[in-house]
């Protein structure tokens, strides 16, 4: 993403690009508004993707992409405040206390189960091309299925190490699809 390279910027909006949209639903954004959002976010992150250090201190690529939409959202709301004529009675307080008053830092905060179960599945989808079918097999059975590892290389004719092995190589890969 940092030379710019087309390929790799579609696949960051394609599997994150879901997700900021959710928030922004979340959020209470309209469909437009909440497309917008997604916009705006991407269009900052095209701009700070140079700034973006990926390290235990610094954070998951997730947990940045959330605050870069947390203050998109903010801002969001400012612009709207900022239009809206002052009105009384009871709409206009429950308009007002359908606005959240503060969101939290923590990405997972925002993203409910669903949402992130649909982020791994499409990382999956991208990434399962990449592997042969006995690799993949070893690594869905050791890690989605939980099968034991002597159980698995048994069934696939594999050794525990070569198990062992094509599990770390997958989970590799979606970590580096995931940026986290």
């Amino acid at each position: 993403m940092r030379q710019r390279d087309p390929q790799a910027w579609r696949r960051l909006t394609e599997l994150y690009g879901p997700l900021v949209y959710h928030w922004g639903r979340r959020h209470g954004l309209s469909a437009e508004d909440a497309s917008d959002l997604t916009q705006e976010v991407f269009s900052a992150v095209a701009g700070a993707i140079e700034r973006f250090l990926h390290s235990p201190e610094q954070g998951t690529f997730r947990g940045w992409l959330w605050t870069i939409a947390r203050n998109k959202l903010r801002d969001h709301f400012r612009r709207e405040t900022d239009r809206e004529e002052a009105v009384g009675g009871t709409e206009a307080w429950l308009r007002l206390s359908s606005i959240p008053e503060i969101w939290s830092d923590e990405s997972h905060d925002v993203t409910d189960l669903g949402e992130l179960q649909r982020l791994f599945q499409r990382a999956l989808d991208r990434v399962r091309c990449e592997f042969e079918d006995r690799t993949w097999q070893a690594f869905w059975l050791s890690t989605v299925e939980q099968q034991h590892t002597d159980d698995i290389a048994k069934s696939l004719g594999l050794s525990a190490n070569s198990v062992r092995q094509a599990k770390s190589r997958v989970l590799r890969r979606l970590r580096r699809e995931l940026g986290d």
